[in-house]
């Protein structure tokens, strides 16, 4: 005898709109289908689910230990008004087989013999459940269970099924309502976990990028320093440009800013071990050629490619503060501001090739008179080759170095003047620079 359709138990109002008016309800017993779709394994995406609007609608699998193949289930429609395709299994094996990727929703009876286990095993009364949950993670199940076992569609729903009907109070539309609804939910789940997973991808992202930034080692220096630093990735704290400042023992001050070419993830990975290289190889007393020569070793090692390489500026001050040794790698030359001088840059008729271009390659270090009262400024591409207008004019340098002039004579210093040159230069390209951009200041006030 025919099981008739259960009413399903209260379901919530927001899973998709009433289903139109159903003509008088005709059973059709539950058939498997004529042909297969797809291979065992290829379960729906979101996307899938998404083209039923335009496709042949929604599927449901049932799979339930009726020996004599008396359950059926009437004739109902999806929210679109397409008729919901059913397809029928007696067990896990056929259920296995019968779960393409058209397979929308899941009808589980409970009642269905679990997997094979052995003697010494616990009984489960859930391990169908569980081993349909396995076997289908992405899809929408709901549990059908026997009449007022509440607890156990309860305890179903809580292992991981959608929602729970029982299996002599089936109705049809109501039935179509829930299987609509399971789809829905379980499309809000996946949508749910894959936010949350980026979130914390992206926290976890934020906190080892900010690990990463340098933190300044210059206690007993009488030196201010300020830097700001904008990633030209979006939503990025890192990027390919790199800096960091450290203070010897023998009292000298060391600074160091570079940029390797691109500015994606691994361009800023490859900048950190630069970075760290430096700031360990200065602490070991290595300067100038040696130290550069070194750092080139570690850029070929550590790049991806061979077409990979970083420009550098290096400058190590003197304990008094009067004077300091620079080497350029294919960097734009510092700008330095002496107390009753206009800001200009230092030399760079010494520059030497960037890192990773040349086998052999050499980089003098030019001795430079700082002066009693002076800034000075280390800065990446990024700021100098923003637009200038709506043409391809490129601010360079010469227009860096006249902004800065304006911006000093009118009081500014230190973070104040690193956020006004930032800012406006950002404003002069008509909105984010692309470029990463890192700029840094050291000021000696006597």
């Amino acid at each position: 005898m025919p099981v008739p359709i259960p009413r399903q138990r209260a379901i919530p109002a927001a899973e998709g709109g009433q289903a139109p008016a159903l003509p008088t309800p005709t059973s059709a017993p539950v058939r498997a289908p004529e042909t297969e779709s797809a291979p065992v394994g290829h379960l729906p995406s979101s996307t899938d689910m998404d083209q039923q609007a335009s496709g042949p609608g929604l599927s449901l699998l049932v799979i339930e230990d009726d020996p004599v193949g008396s359950l059926s289930v009437p004739q109902m429609l999806d929210s679109a008004g397409k008729p919901i395709r059913v397809r029928t299994a007696r067990n896990l094996t056929e259920a296995e087989r019968l779960l393409t990727d058209d397979v929308h929703c899941i009808l589980l009876d409970l009642a269905l013999p679990g997997p094979a286990t052995g003697p010494e095993e616990e009984e489960d009364e859930l391990a169908t459940l569980k081993h349909v949950l396995r076997l289908a993670p992405r899809h929408a199940v709901l549990a059908l269970t026997a009449s007022g076992d509440t607890e156990g569609g309860a305890e179903a729903v809580r292992v991981g099924a959608q929602d729970y009907l029982f299996r002599d109070e089936l109705d049809g539309r109501l039935l179509s309502r829930a299987i609509r609804y399971a789809v829905e939910r379980k499309r809000a789940d996946a949508a749910q976990r894959q936010l949350t997973e980026s979130r914390l991808r992206a926290q976890e992202n934020a906190r080892l990028e900010r690990g990463l930034l340098p933190t300044p080692l210059l206690d007993g220096s009488p030196l201010r320093f300020a830097a700001r630093y904008r990633p030209g990735r979006s939503r990025a704290l890192l990027g390919g440009d790199f800096y960091d400042t450290v203070r010897t023992p023998d009292g000298s001050v060391h600074v160091m800013i570079g940029d390797v070419c691109g500015h994606g993830p691994d361009e800023a990975a490859l900048g950190v071990e630069l970075r760290i290289a430096w700031r360990t190889l200065t602490f070991a007393g290595l300067c100038g050629d040696e130290l550069l020569s070194t750092l080139q070793k570690v850029l070929e090692h550590e790049r991806a490619d061979e077409e990979i390489f970083a420009t550098l500026c290096t400058v190590d001050i003197a304990p008094d503060g009067r004077r300091a040794g620079l080497c350029l790698a294919g960097h734009p030359s510092p700008l330095i501001a002496r107390d009753g001088h206009l800001a200009e840059l230092l030399p760079y008729d010494t520059n030497g090739p960037a890192l990773g271009l040349l086998p052999n390659a050499r980089w003098p270090r030019r001795q430079v008179e700082l002066g009693g009262k002076w800034s000075l400024m280390l800065y990446t591409d990024g700021l100098i080759e923003g637009r200038i207008g709506q043409g391809n004019q490129r601010l360079g340098q010469d227009g860096m170095v006249e902004m800065l002039r304006r911006q000093l004579a009118a009081g500014l210093r230190g973070d104040e003047l690193l956020e006004a040159a930032v800012n406006e230069v950002r404003e002069l390209n008509g909105g984010e620079l692309t470029d990463d951009v890192a700029v840094l200041l050291l000021d000696r006030d006597r």
